[in-house]
């Protein structure tokens, strides 16, 4: 699908509050549903749908969705009974560039979590460079790793914050 096509279709779900299966070119066909929030040349800001309940925002590149599609069916329609569509609101979050995001997310004091092409790290943000992010991370057992991650911004697919996992998880770790 052309970026264009996936601009202008992302935009049009924005207001009213509309769901989309987005489909990204690193997840093999697989899709996740979305009720977008912003969108620009360069990224596109989404909340996550799973199962008629919200679970946070993530932010990715547009020239990784591969396609997008309407989801005008019966779970829209679910989602606006069940009140799903009135608890949607836009978080303060530039999305100009990687650097204006993650100073945004940082400034709002959240963990987050970043997904690259070989690794998923979820933390705290350090530090926002010129062209990478210094990530205090935890593993799977909840332990904080030594030394914090340097992400580099040409490597991130997505990064997601305000999810279930990432806010009950980090719940549950002792403070850095």
């Amino acid at each position: 699908m052309k970026k264009s096509k996936i601009i202008k279709r992302l935009s049009e779900r924005i207001l009213p509050h509309r769901m989309c299966r987005v489909f990204m070119d690193y997840d093999g066909g697989y899709y996740l549903h979305y009720f977008p929030i912003k969108v620009n040349e360069k990224f596109f800001l989404g909340a996550i749908e799973d199962d008629f309940q919200l679970d946070g925002f993530r932010i990715c590149p547009i020239n990784r969705v591969k396609k997008v599609e309407p989801r005008d069916s019966k779970c829209l329609d679910i989602n606006i009974n069940e009140g799903v569509v009135d608890k949607l609101y836009t978080p303060n979050v530039s999305i100009s560039g990687w650097r204006p995001i993650f100073r945004s997310l940082k400034g709002m004091n959240r963990y987050v979590m970043v997904d690259t092409e070989n690794s998923l790290y979820v933390g705290v943000i350090e530090a926002v460079k010129k062209h990478s992010v210094i990530l205090r991370h935890f593993d799977a057992d909840g332990i904080w790793q030594e030394h914090p991650v340097k992400i580099r911004f040409k490597d991130i697919q997505s990064v997601t914050f305000g999810s279930r996992y990432v806010d009950v998880f980090s719940k549950y770790i002792p403070k850095i």
